[in-house]
């Protein structure tokens, strides 16, 4: 999505975020449209460029709706999924429903086969003891901000299969409905594809992906649970989608988004951010239960999607944290505009998707480097 330079005429030269709170800066509307312009040139932002104009186009699209922002909140007092022995609002809690956080048996044995049929792969998509196994992966603005750090912190981990390429193909502002098979998501694959040619690989050697998605403005599409059934039939197109493209796709792990708590704006703040979960949740659960638009298994039937488990669950309750671990979100692992993460958060992401794939089941034995 391309802002006109005329939207960033007669603005102040500094505009306060909503709801400021400690720690927050004045979104620099004449930096915004110096980077805007850069962009619409087709020039290379950084990634705290990106970050910074990802923010400014939010508050100023905001404004444009005359939009209030909730005020900024250090805890909502929502139990994370991972937490949650009860309900909320008529869902059970973990990962996979029924307050359990580890895939059945059933889908974990779906995820070993196929994690034991990732190998290297030469650039038609034959196994090749001299080929490559690419992971990549598929989102937003925070995905493409968080993956790129994740990209430095694993190619510089000695423990990193060196067969593994890693590809970033997640794009600033192409929330779920953008990499649905419905208009423009030709132009956001063809992105992937180009990323990937750039990196020196090919679509037939993907075979991993990670998706973190949301819907921007999602408050737009219904309370609780229609946004979150929105989110998870675009979930369900992109990765048809994805297995189309990437015909040896074999495992795909989802992760909903960080703590919305401090957002200034409604692009996806809370619950909608919470609330993901259960549209990541949901996509599982219909491959589980045998849905033939995510079936994974050639002896059921045509296979349209890879198979697909939790990644790193990313929320929990602000500065509350979570159980388990010592995860918390604090105002400065946001930028601005609360919602996009500082470098502080990205490094956050970063570093618990990068233990995951260290250590999960399905993972470590391909992203490890004794897999090669």
């Amino acid at each position: 999505m391309k802002l006109s330079g005329v939207l960033w005429m007669g603005v102040a030269l500094a505009v306060m975020l909503p709801g400021s709170v400690r720690g927050q800066e004045a979104i620099d509307m004449n930096r915004a449209r110096v980077l805007n312009q850069r962009d619409r040139r087709g020039e290379a932002l950084t990634a705290e460029e990106r970050a910074y104009l990802d923010s400014a186009k939010a508050v100023r699209a905001d404004q444009g709706r005359g939009q209030v922002a909730a005020p900024a909140r250090e805890s909502t007092g929502v139990v994370p999924l991972t937490d949650l022995t009860g309900t909320y609002k008529g869902q059970s809690g973990g990962l996979y429903g029924g307050g359990k956080n580890e895939p059945p048996a059933e889908q974990l044995a779906r995820s070993l086969a196929a994690a034991g049929e990732v190998v290297p792969l030469d650039g038609t998509g034959k196994a090749s003891p001299a080929g490559t196994i690419v992971l990549a992966s598929i989102g937003m603005s925070n995905t493409t901000q968080e993956f790129s750090v994740f990209k430095r912190l694993a190619d510089g981990d000695a423990a990193k299969n060196p067969k593994l390429v890693i590809v970033d193909g997640a794009q600033g502002a192409m929330d779920a409905a953008a990499w649905a098979n419905g208009p423009g998501a030709d132009a956001v694959w063809n992105v992937m594809k180009q990323r990937l040619q750039s990196a020196g690989v090919t679509p037939a050697q993907v075979q991993v992906v990670w998706i973190k998605q949301a819907l921007a403005q999602a408050g737009t599409q219904g309370d609780f649970p229609k946004h979150a059934e929105v989110l998870q039939a675009d979930l369900v197109k992109a990765l048809g989608r994805a297995k189309k493209e990437f015909p040896n796709l074999r495992l795909a792990y989802l992760s909903s988004r960080t703590y919305g708590g401090y957002a200034t704006g409604t692009l996806n703040p809370e619950p909608y951010a919470y609330e993901g979960a259960f549209a990541v949740r949901g996509v599982i659960e219909a491959q589980m239960k045998g849905a033939a638009a995510m079936n994974s298994d050639a002896a059921k039937g045509p296979v349209v999607a890879p198979v697909i488990l939790w990644g790193p669950y990313l929320w929990a309750d602000g500065m509350k944290g979570r159980k388990g671990d010592a995860l918390v979100w604090k105002r400065e692992d946001f930028g601005p505009d609360g919602t996009h993460p500082s470098t502080a958060g990205r490094e956050k992401v970063a570093r618990l998707l990068l233990d995951f794939l260290k250590t999960n089941q399905s993972a470590k034995g391909w992203f490890a480097a004794e897999a090669g």
